[in-house]
């Protein structure tokens, strides 16, 4: 935390056996409502700011009727509510996002509930559905906010939430993939529980009887908040199985305007941010879990804290800061590090009555816990004050927001009228115009489109046209289009025209061919450029169009293309998050170990649809990559992705030549579902348990049984303990050898080093935190220092990569408390198996160790 703030513990749910909350609100009263994630609500009295510890806080679990007028539930086993995500107290009631699928634990499922206690006795009784929602889990239907007006209630959820049937909608409801890109599935199944749309966000009235769209598109967004200007924000999350492939997104702060569309598409097809047709994250934040968001001008903090944006993150446990400034008719935006802690899983926080932030952690049936932050002067902090120093909106902003009144059919001419601010040089501007105009009937405004010279103003209203209009409207298109000489278009209008040409192909179907081969003319002799994004483009039209010579052209980019590293910046680098979570941080090393060629990848998945242009050579070249590629480490993901790609490849080549090619492209290196490499040996079989010293002591010290080498060895890289910890001379660096360790510590010395890791931590295997006076930190293990800087390791799989830290930008450092160790890392193992590995550990990797001997031989 900054200087001058304090951290008070307040509770902890899970240690006195009521969940794991990840909601909160706060009532007239100012007491705190809070959820269970998989149980009750609960209501809960604090203790003032500086009490001492004998003031405890009152937790009080709401019953509620379990069928209108029936009377109380008394039942351990049943739930009136609860299984919240997201909570609101406004209008004199509780209004409570469930998130569930209905059983006979508790029969109310996904929607948006409002309580109220009707006969005023503090106790709520009776229950209305204002929404049934379908959908559930970690991507269900997640946050309730209140309106800037006061009065409307906003909702979110995630892509596992289908979109319900809306009154009114600001981005027209006419979507699809709107990708020439070949869909391929998420390999391991995620998106069959996805829905086309993405994630969303709605709001209605206070008793929701009107419901509007306001904003898709987004992968799993859990929270909203407003600004004092009344704009809307969002922090939407990446799909980390994604990582190392060309259309994978990070975490991103968005700053949602009226009818916005954020580009999340299933699998692969997922939009560029540089797309015309959706928007662009404010803010890329990096990898990690986004749960809560609000603004903090209610909080007493210091005008920087208090006029932030607060952004958790439950994977990495650190609470950004992010300040806004206003740019054009949007935001630039700056986070650095507010809050962090590892372990830290932050679920929910709001500002209390008292000026503190309340935060909670926990999730997933983790540990819980409510924490409260405050600064130790905020009795001198002036909440009056801060409001009258709030930004003032500029032109841009008003301006989109007059255009965005549009947002639905209006009266004759809206279209004409609206139709200068097309080429408008903001993108805010020009979206929100284009918008509007969607809205409008197509007859009203075709004319103006067929007739349009300037380039900018064209190519929106081609989209725009692309994506109301008719089939028969693309011959025409295609040719107003072709007017336009695009090779001597600057960078970003020629993406944008081509995004234009890729939307009525992909909407209005394959050009006839005199069409199709005036585009394949105008666009073919830009490729290749020296422009990765627009070879991404360029590549995919010409296979789509089925241009003769694009894989003549593309082959040779499989093996020379390299990915940009400029426009990808984001707040944290991923080499910074690998010892903040040894679970997630440990699957980044591995992959940071060896990065795959995005922009390479790219390209086999084009060609892998691609009909003309192949020779036995560009065939073998082309497959020959493939087994390469195998070499390098993505997401969960990354090799599954490669297969499909390679099997649909596969698809196109004789009979004759299908076993030579499926070899040369690495089919012996994938396991038989292809969604993974082989895997030499065996990994745990379980059933696991949560195992404690006082259980798996007696078993591993009882003589019973003959214990295995081969199976020990398999389980100890298995479980990963091979990423950090050498024997005999194989295995990672970033922890002690262990060859010599049964020579020197007891087994139960060794068994509670696994099993609670954060006990002890050797001095010499420490990681340090180093607090930077930009508010940023940094962790890793200090390896060497000079005059001027700190060098420090962060990624076990690479311990030779150091990140130099220049010591002037240092405001302090400590030891860090927390083993990078993970707990847990046997609870996959069942009892044969834990001795099996505590033999191996205890031998140092000695086969011939006494310890695997029959025991008759003994």
């Amino acid at each position: 935390m900054p200087p001058d703030f304090v951290a008070e513990h307040i509770y902890s749910p899970s240690d006195n056996e009521l969940g794991s909350w990840v909601a909160m609100t706060f009532d007239q009263k100012g007491r705190m409502i809070t959820s269970d994630q998989f149980g009750s609500l609960y209501r809960i009295e604090l203790p003032p700011i500086g009490s001492d510890s004998t003031v405890k806080p009152v937790i009080q679990k709401l019953d509620f009727p379990k069928v209108e007028g029936s009377g109380k539930d008394t039942t351990d086993k049943t739930i009136g509510m609860g299984f919240a995500q997201g909570l609101l107290w406004a209008h004199n009631s509780l209004y409570v996002m469930v998130n569930h699928k209905a059983n006979d634990e508790f029969s109310k499922g996904s929607g948006l509930y409002r309580l109220q206690d009707t006969d005023n006795n503090d106790q709520f009784d009776k229950i209305t559905q204002l929404v049934a929602l379908e959908g559930a889990g970690e991507h269900g239907p997640h946050s309730v906010v209140l309106g800037p007006d006061s009065t409307s209630i906003y909702v979110v959820a995630g892509n596992f939430t289908d979109l319900p049937q809306m009154d009114h909608y600001k981005l027209p409801p006419t979507w699809q993939r709107d990708n020439l890109f070949r869909m391929i599935l998420d390999p391991q199944g995620h998106d069959a529980d996805s829905y086309d749309k993405g994630g969303w966000i709605a709001k209605t009235d206070s008793v929701g009887s009107q419901w509007e769209l306001i904003s898709s598109g987004f992968r799993n967004p859990f929270d909203i908040a407003f600004n004092r200007e009344g704009e809307l924000f969002t922090y939407d999350s990446d799909m980390e199985w994604d990582f190392g492939m060309p259309w994978y997104r990070p975490t991103r702060i968005c700053h949602v305007t009226s009818g916005a569309e954020f580009g999340w598409r299933k699998g692969n097809d997922k939009w560029p941010a540089y797309y015309p047709d959706n928007l662009p994250a404010l803010l890329n934040i990096g990898q990690g879990s986004p749960t809560n968001l609000m603004f903090a001008y209610n909080a007493r903090f210091p005008e920087k804290y208090r006029n932030s944006l607060l952004a958790f993150d439950w994977s990495f446990g650190m609470i950004y800061s992010i300040q806004l400034g206003a740019k054009g008719a949007s935001y630039q935006a700056k986070a650095e590090e507010f809050i962090s802690g590892s372990p830290l899983a932050l679920t929910d926080g709001e500002i209390g009555p008292d000026g503190a932030l309340y935060f909670l952690t926990g999730g997933r049936k983790l540990e819980s816990d409510l924490y409260r932050v405050y600064y130790k002067d905020f009795k001198k902090i002036n909440l009056d004050k801060t409001k009258e120093n709030q930004a003032q909106t500029s032109y841009l902003h008003k301006l989109r927001k007059e255009l965005e009144q549009y947002h639905h059919a209006a009266a004759p001419g809206t279209a004409a009228k609206l139709w200068p601010y097309l080429k408008y040089k903001d993108r805010f501007i020009r979206y929100a115009a284009r918008i509007a105009i969607e809205h409008q009937p197509v007859a009203s405004w075709i004319d103006l489109a067929l007739r349009e010279r300037n380039v900018t103003t064209l190519t929106e209203a081609m989209i725009a046209l692309a994506r109301t209009g008719e089939p028969a409207l693309q011959s025409s298109m295609l040719k107003k289009m072709a007017t336009v000489e695009i090779a001597s278009l600057p960078l970003v209008m020629q993406q944008n025209l081509l995004r234009a040409y890729e939307l009525t192909i992909a909407r209005l179907g394959i050009p006839k061919r005199q069409d199709k081969e005036v585009i394949i003319q105008q666009i073919g002799s830009l490729y290749p450029s020296g422009n990765n994004a627009l070879n991404q483009q360029l590549s995919k039209i010409l296979v789509a169009l089925d241009a003769k010579d694009v894989v003549e052209k593309t082959v040779p980019l499989l093996y020379t293309a390299k990915d940009d590293t400029a426009g990808r910046e984001t707040v944290t680098q991923s080499s910074d998050l690998i010892l903040r979570n040894p679970q997630y941080g440990l699957d980044i090393a591995n992959m940071l170990a060896k990065m795959p060629p995005a922009q390479q990848i790219y390209f086999a998945t084009v060609l892998s649809v691609a009909e003309s242009g192949w020779t036995t050579q560009l065939r073998e070249v082309y497959f020959k990559w493939f087994y390469d590629a195998f070499g390098y480490k993505g997401g969960n993901s990354y090799i599954g992705f490669l297969d499909r790609a390679r099997k649909r490849a596969l698809q196109k080549v004789g009979k004759s030549e299908y076993v030579h090619y499926n070899k040369l492209s690495g089919d012996s290196l994938l396991s038989a579902t292809g969604t993974s490499l082989a895997f030499e040996g065996e990994g745990p079989k379980g059933p696991g348990k949560n195992w404690k010293m006082e259980d798996a002591l007696p078993i591993v010290e009882k003589d019973s049984g003959d214990r295995d080498f081969k199976r020990g060895a398999a389980l100890f890289a298995a479980i990963r303990c091979k990423s950090c910890h050498t024997v005999r001379g194989e295995g990672g660096s970033i922890g002690p050898d262990l060859t010599q360790l049964g020579t020197r510590f007891t087994m139960k010395d060794i068994l509670e080093s696994v099993i609670e890791p954060n006990k002890v931590i050797s001095d010499q295997y420490a990681s340090t935190v180093f607090t930077l006076k930009d508010g940023s930190s940094i962790l890793g293990r200090l390896k060497n220092e000079d005059e001027e800087n700190y060098y420090v390791s962060q990624n076990p799989y690479a311990p030779q990569v150091l990140k130099q830290i220049p010591k002037k930008s240092v405001m302090a450092s400590k030891i860090a408390e927390v083993s990078m160790m993970p707990p847990g890392t046997i609870n996959v193992l069942n009892p044969a198996e834990l001795k099996d590995l505590m033999a191996y550990l205890k031998s140092g990797g000695n086969a011939e160790s006494e310890l695997f001997k029959p025991k008759k031989a003994k």
